[in-house]
């Protein structure tokens, strides 16, 4: 079966299926790698619009969104963007650790999906909640439930009606295997 037809099957799945019409969960294009985990870093703790403001005028001063491109910035200058000086450390590490492993789809083809995140989390500053947006955004992996997504949790909690994460997991069980496209709905609804 589909993502969609799976998700259709589920009644509140379905309305949204409706109201917001298809969403993808693809790989981002090869060598996109490392820019859409800084996405991510700079995401983190941030409301869209802040995280928004905040990645514009880093990639504005960083020109290309590059490992060599963030190490070879100063770090005040990254600080200087609104990423603050802790999350400079953490791009930075990341930025290290792109340039000397590969963190790409290939790189990741034949490993779990808690196989990407034991590797991702062991970069300084990337969490769960990034390494699974890397899943999702990056990889493009199709069960992905991010319950450390405070949009998510809410969402799920008002759509459905609960409100522990033992809940959420037993509704999102009707998304199996496409849990990646069930969070993306309900963050589409979230954010409506």
């Amino acid at each position: 079966m589909e993502p969609h037809d799976v998700l259709r099957e589920d009644e509140t799945m379905a309305t949204l299926l409706d109201e917001f019409g298809r969403v993808e969960v693809e790989p981002v294009e090869k060598g996109e790698e490392f820019r859409r985990l800084v996405v991510s870093l700079t995401n983190q703790a941030l409301s869209t619009e802040s995280a928004r403001a905040v990645r514009g005028r880093l990639f504005e001063t960083l020109d290309e969104v590059t490992p060599r491109a963030v190490l070879q910035t100063p770090p005040e200058e990254l600080a200087g963007t609104g990423l603050g000086e802790t999350k400079t450390e953490y791009l930075r590490e990341s930025a290290r650790a792109f340039r000397d492993n590969d963190y790409s789809r290939d790189a990741f083809a034949g490993a779990s999906n808690d196989e990407v995140r034991d590797t991702l989390t062991g970069i300084r500053g990337v969490g769960e909640w990034t390494a699974n947006m890397y899943l999702i955004f990056v990889l493009g992996r199709e069960d992905v439930l991010p319950l450390g997504d405070l949009a998510v949790r809410r969402g799920i909690e008002s759509l459905y009606g609960v409100e522990t994460r033992d809940e959420m997991c037993r509704v999102a069980e009707a998304w199996r295997p496409y849990r990646s496209y069930g969070t993306r709905y309900v963050w589409n609804w979230y954010e409506a």
